[in-house]
Order: C-alpha cells, then structure tokens, then sequence
C-alpha cells in the first residue's frame, strides 16, 4: 500500500519506484471548480537519468508556487521531460459534468504525450477507466509524486494562460486573475454583463443566471 503524504513533505519519487512494469507517468488536472474555460489535464513522465537536475528538486503542488516559479518550471518541464496536455471545452462540460470531462482531458493528455507507459499515477481517488496502460489513484498525489507535481505545473500554466487571454477579450469578469473562479468580482460581473460562449452554462451560478 502507497504511504501517506507527510505534512509539508515535498513530492518524491516513491510511488514511481514501486512500479516494475516500465515507465511510468502523472497525470493531473485544473480547471474544475472555474465557472468559464476549459479543464485541461497535463501527463508528464519523467527519465531516471533525468531526476538529478537542479530544478526537479522545487518541483511541488502548483498551487503552492508563485507565478514566476511555476513559469521556470513550466520551460523546464517541457524542455526534459515527456508531456502531454489537453483541454475539455464548457460546452463538452456541460454535456457530460465536470468529472467526466476531467477523467477525459487524462486520457487526451496520455494520448498527447505519445509514449506507452507502464502505469500512470493519477492525482485524485478516481482513474480514466479509458486510459491504455494501468493506473493508480493518488489522493493528494502532487503532494507525494514529482510526476503528479509536474503535470500539475504545466496544466496550471497552460490553463492559466489561457485564461488572460480570454480575459483581454471579456475584461469585465476579472479571469486574468481569477482565473474563471466564482470571485466577488466575477459574480458581479455576471449579473451586470451576463454569460459569455465561455462560460460553464450546467454550473450553479450561471445556470441561475440564464434562467433570470
């Protein structure tokens, strides 16, 4: 049985060591609680011979990082390791809710990195019954794998990005900085502006407001 998370521990290679099937991946995803914008889901493996690099060391949760880390990291995961990213827009949300929409953006993130893999860690209690090799659910995993806290930082990232430039496009909602969360600044903005093509028409706030 996988060891608890320690309080304030970083992220290792434990779990990635357990497996003797081949390599092995991380798989997470951001975006679920957002009013607007996609999920997007990131897979990251890394090669042993490249855990010795300076920055894997400050790789962690990416919501424990400040921008400019989660930028550094960002360049340099994409630059040594093996990824995939994918987006699940509003409208296919709205079609099959949130989690389902999550546990598909995995999948498309595993197809995107284009490496078969011998099992993939995947943050949270459930796995992607579609995905093509084994899979493990890690509670609280880009606490515990450096490949879950990787795919954590560039699926942030890319999503985050995406967002600011929603956010030039809508100015009114606030989503260069909070990202499509439901803030004070975007509620408001909800009710004086309405609902935009990209906005989550199934989630509560906005539904309520479709219907006013």
């Amino acid at each position: 049985m996988a060891r608890p998370a320690r309080l304030n521990s970083m992220p290792d290679f434990a779990l990635e060591d357990a497996c003797e099937s081949g390599l092995v991946c991380g798989l997470d995803e951001v975006g679920r609680g957002p009013l607007a914008g996609p999920v997007v889901a990131a897979c990251v493996h890394i090669p042993v011979e490249k855990r010795g690099l300076d920055f894997v060391g400050q790789i962690k949760d990416s919501k424990k990082l400040s921008g400019a880390k989660l930028a550094m990291l960002d360049r340099e995961i994409r630059a040594h390791f093996v990824f995939g990213i994918a987006e699940v827009t509003p409208e296919e949300i709205d079609r099959v809710n949130i989690l389902q929409a999550s546990l598909r953006a995995m999948v498309l993130a595993y197809e995107d990195a284009r490496v078969d893999m011998g099992l993939a860690l995947v943050d949270g209690n459930r796995c992607p019954k579609e995905l093509p090799c084994p899979a493990m659910p890690v509670v609280k995993g880009d606490a515990r794998s450096v490949s879950i806290a990787a795919a954590s930082i560039i699926a942030k990232v890319h999503r985050d990005t995406i967002m600011r430039f929603l956010g030039e496009r809508y100015p009114y909602y606030g989503w260069a900085n909070n990202a499509g969360y439901p803030t004070k600044e975007h509620l408001e903005a909800l009710e004086v502006h309405g609902v935009t093509e990209h906005h989550r028409k199934s989630f509560g706030p906005v539904r309520r407001q479709l219907s006013c």
